[in-house]
């Protein structure tokens, strides 16, 4: 769904003009890459017989995971080395590997609703079956009570996402703690190992100060997949990572599994500059204090006009309640005024719609007077 009203704006851009299409749709920063990055960028381009471009171990270069681990280790108080790192193409080829290396047959993957949607075609791709956990509106934590309704013997893994594509909520760390609790006492009861796979793509992207639990800390048997598409604007360069908790009993069988299928999934490696590009580039970050602008001039604006949504703490989208519970009902209406937002039945909850505003400020300001008509003509009352 979210591609498909990316390419509805493409049509709508050309039948009205650009400047007349406020497209939310896709989560691609408008941003260019920090300072930092594209000098790496340049030096790593610019250096002659250096090797760069090159293959490498399907795990990425020693040097890079290294590094990768020391900066995994600093942030979640685990002691993570190069043998728990293992360079991806993005998230998504992490997450692939990864469910490959985890999943035998009919194999079942928890998934909190409202999530990223193509979570279960990732699991399908590798023969498992996507559990679906009810959303919990309009706080989007998670409720641990439903979701042990969810847990079976069958149970391989449950995924979680944190700061949440499409709610902008971060999960705290109480609920994080009994859904440990919970992990725990459901593993000593079937026998088995539950997995948490922790996918972290918008982890630098948090507003005021809110706290970002560690979950290797609080989870044995965790495994982070990160990305640098957001925090680093490298959406299109598609590098990433896979760090395993080294609590986890079996480590090196998982991490050897992992790579393996990093390989034969058709990956073969990270791409080989960027894997050198990020490792001197950790500690950069796009500016935050912008997307936090955008933020609070849409909730702001969005709230004033009658729609509902929670202020997100994280990300850069908005969850929009849809005044009658139709959320194609309300895509339709926003086409209107060519608006294009993603049905909240994408992302597995009914009744919502997101807003992606990592686009500029002037087209979210050009947008205000036609939110203003779309609030009246679904007739919302202030």
């Amino acid at each position: 769904m979210i591609r498909a009203m990316f390419e509805e704006g493409t049509k709508l851009k050309k039948e009205y003009g650009e400047e007349n299409v406020f497209d939310f749709s896709l989560g691609n920063p408008e941003n260019e890459p920090p300072k930092a990055v594209r000098d790496a960028i340049i030096k790593y381009a610019e250096q002659e017989n250096a090797g760069n471009h090159k293959y490498m171990p399907n795990a990425g270069y020693a040097d890079v995971r290294t590094s990768i681990a020391a900066y995994v280790s600093k942030e979640s108080g685990i002691n993570f080395t190069s043998n728990h790192i293992m360079m991806t193409c993005g998230a998504a080829g992490g997450l692939n590997a990864l469910l490959k290396a985890l999943l035998d047959p009919n194999d079942e993957v928890v998934v909190l609703a409202p999530f990223f949607v193509e979570y279960l075609s990732y699991i399908d791709n590798h023969g498992g079956k996507g559990v679906i956990v009810p959303p919990n509106p309009p706080t989007f934590q998670p409720d641990v009570n439903e979701i042990e309704k969810h847990i079976t013997s069958g149970t391989k893994a449950v995924i979680l996402n944190s700061p949440n594509n499409p709610t902008g909520a971060v999960y705290k760390r109480e609920k994080l703690e009994e859904l440990a609790k919970l992990l725990a006492r459901k593993e000593k009861e079937y026998g088995n190992v539950i997995y948490v796979i922790s996918d972290e793509p918008y982890t630098r992207l948090i507003y005021d100060g809110i706290e970002i639990p560690s979950i290797p800390e609080i989870f044995k048997n965790a495994v982070i997949v990160n990305s640098y598409s957001k925090s680093h604007a490298l959406a299109g360069e598609r590098i990433g990572y896979v760090a395993a908790s080294p609590r986890i009993e079996g480590i090196e069988e998982l991490m050897d599994a992992a790579i393996y299928c990093n390989r034969v999934l058709g990956y073969v490696n990270a791409p080989s500059m960027f894997q050198k590009v990020v490792a001197d580039t950790h500690h950069e970050s796009v500016d935050v204090e912008e997307y936090r602008k955008k933020r609070d001039r849409l909730y702001s604006v969005l709230t004033g006009f009658g729609f509902e949504c929670a202020k997100p703490e994280g990300t850069f989208y908005l969850f929009i309640k849809c005044p009658d519970g139709d959320d194609f009902a309300f895509k339709n209406a926003a086409l209107k005024q060519n608006i294009l937002l993603v049905p909240g039945s994408g992302f597995g909850c009914k009744g919502y719609v997101r807003l992606a505003y990592c686009t500029s400020m002037d087209v979210i300001e050009r947008s205000i007077p036609a939110f203003g008509r779309l609030a009246r003509q679904l007739m919302i009352k202030k």
